[in-house]
């Protein structure tokens, strides 16, 4: 071992020393705080890297270590390092940045665990050094492999350095007001470049449905694979287990009102409406029928359930959510205004920031009159971006480079053919000149 060249043995071994100084690192230093790299600190360790990058290429042929750093076996070496400590943070539970670490060593935080990230510096550090051994002198035809090299270089560095400048905030906001504060996860508060002002919220639901509870237990039936019925539009019937159900009367927008000697319902078309149903439930066995109301409720009206018999009853959840968006009004301090509706995976970009909808008043539901933004900055991401766009690029030329070889190569096999057929025919022709002579 360590005798020239050197192989998988020295980079494994290598790996493991760099693994050994990491946890010592993790031991001593604790984990690694990435809040600390952020803007101009991060600029600053970029250059001094690529600097180091440049020394270390200059430097290859008087110092054999530097040399290895380009050679493939070194490459293999970092990716079976970094491969399987990345299997292990996937086999162990990752906690939040903000959290203590789950394990004494450090495996629950591992993007904040020495070992790791030591690791991941000697993979990007071949990799950069791969990509000036390649780039020097040009090549036309290096051009896939540096776009695909680069492009991952690219990618890895300002999405590692870009990460202490990341931004994650979260902003409620009420209807009719103009909030520019928001939270971050450790409940700090920050004053923003820009001001949301929410000028409605809207919620579509799907439709309400029909379960069978059990009324000791209270969960719904059949355990385990409870059945529902979908009251959407002329759905008049239906079966829950033993029981059919027939719909008497509909109201989507209904408010309970007490009697002397019970509860019904009536059309309420204003804030804190629920949907309620008039039905009768049959059952299929013994005949017993039980007629009633049955509503979902909300934050004004309590819910309403039918008791079927002593064992069951039949109920209607809460309403879920199948989309809901927010109208909005943002200003910057640029002076730029600009009106918008916000809703879940469509977000608003302003002035470099992502407004996702990320919650509302859930006590309220479709009545909400609050609405929660998460706001989402990374000046780094535009470059991430660059490095995957360069990495797509490479691919497709490496598939075109690929066909045209298969057609060169075609071309020559079927010349080579013709040669042969041509000589064939030539000693053919001679044969029989020399039969006649």
């Amino acid at each position: 071992m360590w005798k020239r060249p050197w192989g998988y043995k020295e980079g494994l071994v290598c790996g493991a020393g760099l693994f050994a100084t990491g946890l010592f690192l993790q031991g001593t230093v604790g984990n690694i705080h990435w809040d600390l790299f952020s803007r101009p600190v991060n600029i600053i360790v970029l250059a001094a890297y690529l600097f180091l990058l440049a020394v270390l290429y200059g430097l290859r042929k008087k110092v054999y270590c530097f040399e290895w750093l380009t050679h493939y076996t070194a490459a293999v070496s970092s990716l079976i390092w970094v491969a399987a400590i990345t299997v292990v943070m996937g086999l162990v539970r990752q906690v939040p940045a903000t959290q203590p670490s789950a394990d004494w060593l450090g495996f629950s935080k591992m993007l904040s665990f020495w070992p790791f990230v030591l690791l991941y510096i000697w993979m990007v550090t071949v990799l950069g050094l791969t990509i000036l051994r390649s780039g020097f002198p040009f090549r036309l035809r290096k051009i896939p492999f540096l776009l695909n090299h680069a492009g991952l270089f690219i990618a890895l560095l300002t999405a590692t350095l870009g990460n202490a400048d990341l931004q994650r905030l979260k902003m409620i906001t009420q209807l009719g007001k103009t909030e520019w504060r928001a939270t971050d996860e450790n409940g700090n508060l920050s004053e923003l470049p820009l001001a949301i002002e929410l000028k409605g919220f809207t919620i579509d639901e799907y439709p309400p449905k029909l379960m069978l509870i059990d009324n000791e237990t209270g969960k719904v039936l059949p355990a385990g694979v409870p059945e529902h019925l979908l009251l959407e539009d002329e759905v008049t019937e239906g079966r829950l287990l033993d029981w059919n159900i027939t719909l008497l009367k509909s109201i989507p927008m209904a408010a309970s009102v007490a009697t002397e000697d019970t509860l019904k319902f009536t059309d309420f078309h204003s804030m804190g409406a629920a949907y309620a149903v008039y039905l009768r439930a049959t059952n299929i066995k013994n005949g017993q029928a039980q007629e009633g109301w049955v509503s979902c409720g909300s934050f004004m009206f309590p819910y309403k359930a039918l008791r079927l018999n002593d064992k069951v009853s039949l109920i209607m959840p809460e309403r879920e959510p199948q989309r809901f968006l927010s109208d909005v009004t943002v200003y910057t301090r640029q002076g730029d205004v600009r009106n918008d509706t916000i809703e879940v995976n469509h977000p608003l970009k302003v002035a470099g920031w992502n407004i996702y909808q990320l919650s509302y008043d859930e006590t309220k539901g479709r009545w909400s009159d609050v609405s929660v933004f998460e706001l989402v900055y990374d000046p780094w991401l535009p470059y991430v971006y660059t490095g995957i766009i360069m990495m797509m690029l490479g691919a497709v030329c490496l598939f075109v480079n690929a066909q045209k070889r298969e057609r060169e190569d075609f071309g020559e096999k079927k010349i080579s053919s013709d040669e042969k057929e041509v000589s064939s025919d030539d000693s053919r022709t001679k044969a029989r000149k020399g039969d006649r002579v």
